[in-house]
């Protein structure tokens, strides 16, 4: 599975994209998007998403349906 960013409530700040280390973040339209094809939610790497554990914004960050 991987994760995806709620556009309504991303604000751009872009501290998500650098922690990412399959580099799936990626700037999209002012905002960020994570490309479900690259996420693997950290895994087997790290415990939680680097991404979910920087973002500031909760809900903001929630894995792909």
């Amino acid at each position: 599975m991987a994760m995806k960013i709620d556009i309504n409530l991303c604000t751009a700040c872009g501290d998500c994209e650098p922690v990412c280390p399959t580099s799936a973040i990626v700037p999209h339209k002012g905002l960020f998007a994570i490309k479900a094809d690259t996420c693997t939610e950290c895994e087997p790497d790290f415990d939680m998403p680097q991404c979910l554990e920087t973002c500031m914004e909760d809900g903001c960050i929630v894995p792909a349906e």
